[in-house]
């Protein structure tokens, strides 16, 4: 299946991401370039006001908004992480290893933060969600740095491997693999992407991973909180890392710098795909060129239709999002009512996949589909749409459908929803949704049309109009507004329809062919 990305540069500053799956939008991000707080950041924080209700503390880390980390979030190696920190900072080590005497009992799952977390005690923490609406971001002190193949976990020894790799060859090759690179006391995660790759290259990646825990720990001695002591990479280079793999067929960008940036950091990761990574410097804008604009002005709306007829109906309410499934003019087409049914659902599946992963949709949604009649059909349809979420990285959990034709979904959030306004304003009214009243129409148009006789003394110009003003001004000829016009000012005034303009909306053109403009 070939997929594409396409970059969109702004004049603005502001980066728009598009992932194209069979030339159709699958995913839109939107980053702006000063971007801060983003998933994976590493800070240096203060605790704040410790809630006991709530068994949270909340962290200054230089949001407006104070950072929300839960005692379940701080992890079990708290207490080895809180001392490497202060030993990192009193003592200034060179070497950053973690050795047994940085390691500390784990803490009780089932404890209190007030226990642990003192109010304005410095706190390592990382971002696991954005900030979104009103509230600051989300925090964790079970840190974990991200490269391509491999996740590394400080004060940790465990190797687990993404259960998306199945075949157990497969597994025990990379966990032996990888226990033979990995140093004590950091454990690893084995992604998908690891499958199939040779040990030099997961060799390289926890390189790169432990070149970043030594960069982070070098901020970390002379750090002063809020500070930020590690940075994400940037949200193009994060989604390159974690998506690009040989089913796709280019990355498009219409700035040369970040093309050659994206080049520099796949020749590092992944040589062969450097080829795929193309600068866009034709005239049109580079979404309007690979057909994203429209694709995103068709999938934004309240309503979206995915068959011929059929649609669903996009609503958002303050505790869930629903999804309705709506057969529209398929519902007259032959054939077993519930045989359309099962079909309109199914392909409804696909659409609703799409969308959830478009629009990043998260917390409760509830979908309402056309009802059917027979278990074995609403099976079909529950599976369907699992199949459908397999490519959703989202953390998401579904339950089958119920027998009102309803399904629930459960899917993680981590940055603010995409909304894109795919509504404008009326050219006519301006969003008024008033417009002139046609009598005071015609008498603006008089009004000119003496300024232009009279003050500029203009002959042989032409009046273009909307065709339903054109009809009435030449109606009745002898009665017509014309007619008056040329007894009053002596001079024949051509109108002349033009569908273009709006019904309100009028122009004057001279003897040459230009407007005149008033």
């Amino acid at each position: 299946m070939n997929q594409e990305l396409i970059i969109n540069l702004n004049p603005s500053g502001g980066i728009d991401i598009a992932i194209l799956k069979e030339r159709k939008l699958v995913e839109l991000h939107h980053e702006k370039v000063d971007s801060s707080f983003q998933v994976g950041d590493i800070y240096l924080g203060s605790a704040g006001k410790i809630m006991g209700g709530l068994n949270a503390a909340f962290v200054d880390v230089g949001h407006d908004k104070d950072a929300f980390l839960h005692y379940l979030d701080l992890g079990p190696q708290f207490e080895s992480l809180q001392k490497f920190t202060r030993i990192l900072r009193s003592s200034q080590p060179k070497d950053y290893s973690l050795t047994k005497e940085h390691i500390e009992p784990d803490i009780n799952k089932a404890g209190k933060i007030a226990d642990v977390v003192k109010r304005s005690q410095q706190l390592l923490v990382q971002i696991t969600k954005e900030p979104i609406s009103n509230k600051g971001p989300r925090l964790t002190s079970e840190l974990s740095l991200a490269g391509r193949f491999l996740v590394l976990m400080p004060f940790d020894n465990a190797v687990s491997i993404s259960k998306k790799i199945a075949k157990q060859e497969e597994r025990k090759r990379l966990k032996d693999a990888v226990n033979a690179i990995r140093p004590n006391n950091f454990g690893v995660i084995i992604r998908t992407n690891a499958e199939g790759e040779n040990i030099d290259d997961l060799q390289n990646d926890l390189k790169d991973l432990l070149g970043k825990w030594q960069e982070m720990c070098e901020q970390l001695k002379s750090a002063t909180p809020p500070q930020k002591v590690l940075g994400e990479n940037d949200r193009t280079l994060t989604l390159v890392r974690d998506l690009v793999n040989d089913s796709f067929t280019a990355i498009h960008t219409n700035d040369l710098f970040l093309a050659n940036k994206i080049k520099a950091y796949l020749r590092s990761k992944s040589s062969e795909l450097e080829s795929i990574v193309k600068h866009y410097s034709g005239k049109l804008p580079i979404f309007e060129n690979f057909g994203v604009e429209k694709q995103i002005k068709t999938s934004f709306g309240k309503e979206v239709n995915f068959l011929s007829g059929s649609y669903l109906i996009v609503e958002h309410t303050e505790a869930l999002h629903v999804i309705d499934v709506n057969s529209g003019n398929t519902s007259n087409k032959g054939g077993n009512q519930e045989e359309n049914a099962l079909r309109v659902n199914l392909e409804a599946c696909e659409e609703i996949a799409r969308q959830l992963r478009l629009r990043d949709l998260g917390g409760i949604i509830v979908i309402d589909l056309i009802d059917l009649k027979t278990a074995g059909n609403r099976k079909l349809v529950y599976e369907k749409l699992k199949e459908a979420m397999k490519g959703d990285r989202a953390k998401h959990k579904i339950l089958p459908m119920s027998p009102f034709g309803l399904i629930q979904i459960t899917r993680q959030r981590v940055r603010p929803e995409m909304a894109v306004v795919t509504n404008e304003k009326c050219p006519t009214c301006l969003g008024s949704g008033e417009i002139a009243s046609s009598v005071s129409i015609t008498d603006d148009i008089e009004s000119h049309l003496k300024y232009l006789i009279e003050n500029l003394h203009l002959k042989n110009f032409t009046i273009e109009v909307h065709p339903f003003l054109a009809a009435f001004l030449k109606e009745g000829f002898w009665n017509s507004p014309r007619m008056k016009w040329f007894r009053t000012y002596k001079q024949w005034i051509k109108v002349k329809p033009n569908s273009s303009l709006h019904l309100v909306n009028y122009k004057f053109i001279n003897d040459r062919g230009d407007e005149v403009i008033l």
